[in-house]
C-alpha cells in the first residue's frame, strides 16, 4: 500500500513540474535579434513600434531576472513583434522613398523625349 501514495506523489510532482515555465532564453535570444535587425535598417525610437519593443524588451528583462518566465516570454514574444513591424515599417518607407526617385527620374526621362522630338 506504501507504493500508491508514492505513486501518487511522484504524478503530481511531475504534473506540476511540467505546469512550471522554463526560461525563454532563446526567445529573447530571438527578439535581441530581431531588435538588432530592426536597428540596423534605420529603426530608431522615432519609429512607435520600435520604443515599444525596446520597452518590452527591457521589461521581458526583468522579468527574467526575477524568475517570471511566463511573463518574460509573452514579453519577448510582443517585443520580437513589434521589432519586426518597426523593421518593415522602416523599410517600406525606404522602398516608397526610391519608387519616388525611380518617378521623378522617368519623369524627367519623359520630358527630355519629348523635348528632343
Amino acid at each position: 500500500m506504501s507504493i500508491r501514495p508514492l505513486f501518487v506523489v511522484a504524478t503530481f510532482a511531475a504534473l506540476v513540474g511540467c505546469a512550471s515555465d522554463p526560461a525563454p532564453i532563446e526567445q529573447l535570444r530571438l527578439t535581441d535579434r530581431a531588435v538588432e535587425q530592426a536597428k540596423a535598417v534605420g529603426a530608431t525610437d522615432d519609429v512607435a513600434e520600435m520604443a515599444l519593443a525596446q520597452s518590452k524588451l527591457v521589461e521581458a528583462h526583468a522579468d527574467m531576472a526575477n524568475s517570471a518566465f511566463k511573463q518574460a516570454r509573452m514579453q519577448a514574444e510582443q517585443a520580437e513583434l513589434d521589432a519586426r513591424l518597426a523593421e518593415a515599417k522602416v523599410l517600406t518607407e525606404k522602398s516608397q522613398e526610391q519608387l519616388s526617385q525611380v518617378d521623378i527620374r522617368v519623369t524627367r526621362l519623359r520630358k527630355q523625349v519629348r523635348d528632343a522630338q
